[in-house]
């Protein structure tokens, strides 16, 4: 049996004797979209960034396509196919929509996997059609909305062309018709439609959400962490009538 496309084994980090998480360890195999959920505070951010190399573990293993990469730079594991959008958007404020997008493009991994026919300029623009924002291309990423820097996060991590894309609470802050759209791109992304053009497959995703019944319809499993340990991991159905889910968010009341 061929070794899972992410696999986390104990992981674990302590902030100044507080356990933020604690032994968790799951898969996600290549053409899957997997939710992870939990309370807030669970340490569903932290686990995203452990795996970026964005914050070092303080216990346990992270193997992509069956190579370590626990310890390893950002630069490093972005290069290796993985990206990352995070809920508090940190664009490059006073350069034009299309510049933030044409920096990640950049990238050394950018570049080797990218369709280098068309021009850097041109492959930027076609993320940004592709997440719907090509109309404030040059408009400078100050100025855009809540929902539009959203889009502009995504583009920025489907430009270094991923293979795993991890979503920090990509519908934070949307109204439902945002939502609905981000969430259409992420299905379409997913399949293998991109750039306006279709590829053999998408990458696969890992998406942290609170918007239960949007997060619901995309993904193919769902794994569960409260208080930094995984309490539960299954198919959305399993999950929503799982009495320890329940209990962790609601009390023993039902789920909303």
């Amino acid at each position: 049996m061929s070794a899972p496309f992410l696999e986390v084994e104990g992981l674990s980090k302590d902030f100044g004797g507080i356990k933020a998480v604690d032994k968790v360890g799951f898969h996600i195999d290549r053409h899957e979209i997997v939710g992870l959920i939990g309370p807030n505070g669970a340490g569903k951010t932290t686990i995203i960034r452990m795996i970026t190399g964005l914050l070092r573990p303080s216990a346990g293993t992270v193997r992509f396509k069956n190579q370590k990469i626990t310890g390893r730079s950002l630069n490093a594991i972005v290069n290796q196919g993985i990206a990352a959008t995070f809920q508090v958007v940190k664009p490059f404020r006073h350069l034009p929509t299309l510049a933030n997008v044409m920096v990640p493009s950049l990238s050394p991994r950018a570049k080797r996997k990218g369709d280098w026919v068309k021009t850097l300029e041109r492959r930027a623009m076609d993320a940004l059609e592709f997440c719907g924002i090509s109309n404030l291309a040059f408009e400078p990423a100050s100025v855009l909305s809540h929902g539009d820097l959203k889009r502009l996060e995504l583009a920025r991590a489907i430009s270094t062309e991923p293979e795993l894309l991890l979503l920090d609470e990509p519908f934070g802050g949307l109204n439902p018709a945002e939502t609905a759209l981000i969430a259409k791109s992420l299905k379409r992304l997913h399949k293998g439609g991109r750039f306006g053009r279709l590829h053999s497959e998408g990458p696969a995703m890992m998406i942290v959400e609170h918007k239960l019944s949007e997060l619901m319809k995309i993904v193919d499993r769902v794994i569960v962490i409260n208080f930094g340990r995984v309490i539960a991991i299954g198919t959305p159905q399993e999950i929503v009538s799982n009495q320890q889910v329940i209990e962790a968010y609601i009390g023993k009341k039902g789920v909303r």
